[in-house]
This record gives C-alpha cells, structure tokens and sequence, in this order.
C-alpha cells in the first residue's frame, strides 16, 4: 500500500490513527472521566545519560539523560499507567546543526526511542518534530540565502526528521513548525518508506504566545534574532486556527492540536464542533504550568483543586488528549482516587 497512494487521498489511511491502544481510545472519542490515557508527560532529553539539570522556571521538571529519564519513567509505567510520553530534544552549543538531528551520537531521542519501546512495551512514544531546536538560529525552518523563510526547503528536512524517528520505532510523530502543507510531506514521506501505521499529531492551532517563555528556557529554542510571528498563529485569529485545522486534517494528519491551552478554549470547542471525528489535544504550555505551580505554592489556591478545574475546562471545551507536565501528579491523584 505504501508504494500506491498516488491517487488516493492521504486522509483515507485509518490504519495510522488504530495502530496502538491509546490511539483507539484518543479516536474513540466521549469519555467523561479521567484515565491515564487522557495525558501525555512532555520531557526534555539530554545528551549526558545520567545528567539530571532542574530548570527554575518549570518548577518539578529537570532536562535528563537517557538513563536518568528510564528510571524516572518506571514507576510512572509500572506503577501510576503513565500511557504516553512526548519528547523533547534539547541540544547544545555546537550541537546545533539540522545534520546533528539525524545523528544519534548527537540527538539524543534517537537513541531513546528503542530503549522505551524494549523497556516499557506499552507506552505510546510522541516526537516533537520541528528545526528550532538543532538550528543555530533558533527558528522552526530555514532560510535562504538572502535570509527569507524557505517553506519548501524546511518541510522537506522536517519530514526527513520525522521519517528518522519512525525508523527507530515512534508511534506518532508530531510536527510542531506551522510551515506550510508540511503535513503531506510528512504523510508522503512515511507511507514512501514503508510507515504507514505512524500517526501524525500535527500542532494545527499553534499560536504565537507569551506563555512558552519556560519551555524555551528548557529546551534552549528561543529565536536569536526576530520572533515566529511570521509563521506562529495570531493571537487573534480564529479564521486562521480553523483553516489550518481543516489543511492538517485533509493532509493527512491522524489528531490536531490546539497551543497553548487556557487562552484558547473557544477555539478547542469550535474545533470540536466542526470536525467532530477527529481527536483534539491540547497543550497544557509551559507558562500555564509554571503560573499554577507558583500560585499553589504562595497559598493562593489548592494544587490539585485547580490542576482538575483545568484539566476538567480542556475535556468540556472538546479535548480528548491533554499535554500536561502536570501528568505525574494526576496520574498519583488518580491513583488515590
């Protein structure tokens, strides 16, 4: 089937949205109540195996080495149902260079993928696929010579990247770059070689926010010149999210995603609403994390009290897939529960 989809659309493979367990529950749509299948544990991933670095902005969360980040997962496995897992490359210094991304002496989630799957058989394993975080410059694509966003040039490394992380075993890989059709070249190029049950979680609603400082403080992506204005949503659009929601889904894309959270519950809702057959996750972002976690910790209000109300606003508005470093905390609440 791989070698025959020219004249099939892409949105016509199912088999990529049912080829795991917690991808039929994120499909089959409607749940009420909370299960460790509603949460993904975003993680970022170091070279150094047994380097754990605490990062202040994200209070409870640490960037980790391969060996460290196996341990930290067992109990969360083993003990709380942990069923998902999204994962961040975080390169350093002369490590950023777009070739290091195919190098797994350099980019470390290369080498974590196999050890996941062997050690934990179950869990779900997501790729962050985007450039920011192997360029030099910081940016979610590449630039011409005479310094001009490149779209074709950058989807087609995009999808190379993604293709490399089907290689060593992702379940679904997740491109979080908002260039143009980069999910059919994505599509195309999985199903050109072979990974046709690979999902694409593609980050359609992403929009240009304050609320990402933390997580750029982690993983060591922010823009050394500029902003990504040019290529993240307004803040204040609606027609936009939409019109890239309806481009993913007939793309090709398996799930979309709305980022951040909070400030954009009316658009998970009309998404919802107008592609009601499709899983919507969303991204609990960093900036959201860090302002409860401080707020509880100065008494302002009860940690868990305000982590449910949250996460209880995503599953109304339409959610199904919640991305949350709160995971290792619901998981335990639930557990108590």
């Amino acid at each position: 089937m791989a070698n025959n989809t020219s004249t099939v659309k892409l949105n016509h493979f199912l088999h990529s949205s049912q080829s795991h367990a917690v991808l039929r529950e994120w499909q089959s749509r409607g749940s009420t109540h909370f299960s460790p299948a509603d949460f993904v544990l975003p993680l970022f991933i170091i070279n150094g195996d047994d380097e754990n670095e605490d990062i202040e902005s994200l209070p409870g969360v640490s960037r980790m080495g391969i060996n460290v980040c196996v341990e930290y997962l067992r109990p969360l496995v083993t003990e709380y149902r942990l069923r998902s897992v999204l994962l961040f490359p975080v390169m350093k210094g002369t490590d950023k260079q777009i070739a290091h991304a195919f190098d797994a002496t350099r980019n470390p989630v290369l080498r974590l993928i196999p050890i996941l799957r062997q050690q934990f058989p179950d869990l779900l394993v997501v790729c962050d696929v985007c450039l920011c975080t192997f360029s030099p410059e910081g940016h979610c694509c590449v630039f011409t010579a005479d310094h001009k966003m490149d779209n074709s040039a950058s989807i087609a490394k995009i999808a190379a990247i993604a293709t490399k992380y089907a290689e060593v075993g992702a379940h679904v890989v997740a491109p979080s770059d908002m260039m143009d059709i980069r999910i059919s070249a994505i599509r195309n190029a999985l199903n050109e070689k072979g990974f046709d049950t690979v999902s694409i979680l593609s980050y359609s609603a992403k929009f240009q926010s304050c609320f990402y400082g933390p997580f750029r403080d982690a993983a060591g992506s922010a823009p050394k010149f500029g902003d990504r204005r040019a290529y993240q949503l307004p803040i204040g659009s609606k027609g936009l999210a939409l019109r890239a929601v309806e481009r993913d889904i007939e793309e090709g894309c398996d799930m979309v995603m709305v980022k951040p959270g909070l400030p954009y519950l009316d658009l998970i809702s009309q998404i919802n609403s107008r592609f009601p057959d499709f899983p919507i996750a969303v991204y609990n972002v960093s900036g959201e994390y860090s302002m409860i976690m401080t707020a509880a910790k100065h008494g302002v209000f009860d940690l868990k009290q305000s982590v449910f109300e949250t996460m209880t606003s995503f599953k109304r508005s339409g959610a199904n897939i919640i991305i949350t470093y709160f995971t290792p905390n619901l998981l335990k609440w639930i557990k108590e529960d």
